[in-house]
This record gives structure tokens, C-alpha cells and sequence, in this order.
């Protein structure tokens, strides 16, 4: 975990609410791993908590990092109104990403809505040494608008939204259920509203299938020193920002933080 100050790239609007902001970094760019998140700090002193938000990729190369994220409260407003050229501080990587490290499987990747922030990294690592399949799905078009950032070259893309705006009308758990009916996935990875990654978990427990799900949580501290994202699992309480955000979904008693805080990862 690395605190440092990024310089602003870029801040562009995507579409609604939802934002794209890329930072050059340095310390934290060789550790980074998909499905971790960062600490990023207001100025504003009145926001004395940083806000979580999900790493939405990486360019090893370029030294840049990605996040996409949605306005929702005063910390995020703030965010979205910094421009390039000026800096602002991150903490991180931080939590247990998604497993990567796999050769010559078949793999489901699923996200919904903004659950889709931390999938561009993903594809992008899992696609290099397996065949990927991605269902993104969202509200309508401008929910499954930032996917014109992603790479899905040797990916195979399926976009459903609720009201058929943008590629089927329907939802990512019907495609699945398709998609799996016809063929045997080795494993599955999703992001996304609860209610989408419970089905998409017993749609996998269904078909046999392994699956990840990476919990954005409501956090406070975002490394372990308060209760605000514990979650109750099979081995007892976990904390989503330090033994997550992603776990095996088997290993899931409820889905819900044990307590609330008044922060998280849209604030």
C-alpha cells in the first residue's frame, strides 16, 4: 500500500452521473491488481474521510491509472469537478483482487451497472492466457456507455439492458443462463447490484461452476480499523476492504454489511 500524489490526466464525463478520471502514478502501479480499490482524498476538509473507489485499470506501461466512478454525494461532486493539471492524493492498492493467475480456461466475466468499474482490468488480464466471455448489462445505454473504453479484442462481449437501449433487452442472468446451458465455463467472475450477484451465484452453483464476487461495500477506513464493511461468511466475519472486496461466493452467508457507515465508495 502506497500514499502518493497523482497528477490528473484526464477527468471526462462518460454518461449520467458517471465519470472517467486517469492519474500518473508511480509506487503503486507495479503492485496494482484487478479487483482492488484506492483511498482517494477530498480537499475539501469538510470530507475528512477518503473515498473508496474501485481500480478500473492500469497501464503498466504509461504509468496511468483509470477510475470510474459515480457521483453520489458531496466527496465524488468534488472529484468530478477537479480538471487535468492538477493533483490529488491516493492510498493504495488496497484488498484481495480477483484470481488472474489461470492458463487455457474458459471464463465468464459478468457486470452490472457500475460493477462494470473494475472489469476493464480484468478482461484485460484474463483474456491474455484464456477465452473470455463478458455480459455487461445496465439500466440503458448511458449505464453501459463506459464500455467504449474498454479493449475486447479476444473477448467474446454480450451487452442486455432493462429497457433493450443498448444491445438485448433483457438481464445478464438470462444471457448467462444461455450462455451456460450451451457451454461448460471453467469459472465465473461478477461485479455489480446484490441482488444481480446473488442470482449470478446460483446460477453458477447451478451449473457446477466457480464463482468471484467482489463486494463495493460502504466503507470508512478502508484498511480494517473499523467495522463499517464487515460482512458474515461461512469463517465468520470478514471485512470486505481488508479480507475482500472479492470472495468466493460459496463462502457468503449474507451479502449486507454487519454495521453502516455514513460513507461509501459513492460519496
Amino acid at each position: 500500500m502506497f500514499l502518493e500524489d497523482c497528477l490528473i490526466l484526464e477527468n471526462k464525463h462518460i454518461a449520467g452521473q458517471n465519470y472517467l478520471m486517469r492519474l500518473k502514478a508511480e509506487k503503486s502501479i507495479p503492485v496494482s491488481k484487478a479487483g482492488q480499490f484506492f483511498m482517494i482524498q477530498c480537499k475539501n476538509k469538510l470530507h475528512i474521510l477518503r473515498r473508496p473507489i474501485s481500480l478500473h485499470y492500469v497501464d503498466k506501461n504509461k504509468m496511468e491509472l483509470e477510475f470510474y466512478y459515480e457521483v453520489k454525494g458531496g466527496g465524488t461532486k468534488e472529484f468530478a469537478e477537479m480538471k487535468a493539471g492538477e493533483s490529488i492524493n491516493i492510498q493504495g492498492p488496497l484488498g484481495h483482487g480477483f484470481s488472474t493467475d489461470m492458463t487455457g480456461k474458459k471464463l465468464l466475466v459478468v457486470g452490472g451497472g457500475m460493477g462494470m468499474a473494475p472489469m476493464k482490468l480484468l478482461v484485460e488480464v484474463l483474456k491474455k492466457n484464456n477465452e473470455v466471455t463478458f455480459i455487461a448489462g445496465g439500466r440503458n445505454a448511458d449505464a453501459v456507455e463506459i464500455l467504449s473504453n474498454f479493449n475486447f479484442d479476444g473477448a467474446d462481449l454480450h451487452i442486455t439492458t432493462d429497457d433493450g437501449s443498448a444491445g438485448t433487452k433483457g438481464t445478464v442472468i438470462v444471457k448467462m443462463e444461455e450462455l451456460m446451458n450451451s457451454k461448460k465455463f471453467d469459472m465465473v467472475f461478477t461485479c455489480g447490484p446484490h441482488k444481480m450477484m446473488e442470482a449470478v451465484a446460483k446460477t453458477s452453483s447451478k451449473y457446477n461452476t466457480e464463482c468471484e464476487i467482489s463486494l463495493e461495500e460502504r466503507m470508512a477506513c478502508g484498511v480494517k480499523a473499523c467495522v463499517g464493511c464487515s460482512i458474515k461468511t461461512k469463517e465468520g466475519m470478514k471485512k470486505v476492504c481488508h479480507d475482500g472486496p472479492v470472495f468466493k461466493s460459496e463462502t457468503i452467508v449474507d451479502l449486507e454489511p454487519a454495521e453502516r457507515t455514513e460513507t461509501c465508495c459513492g460519496n
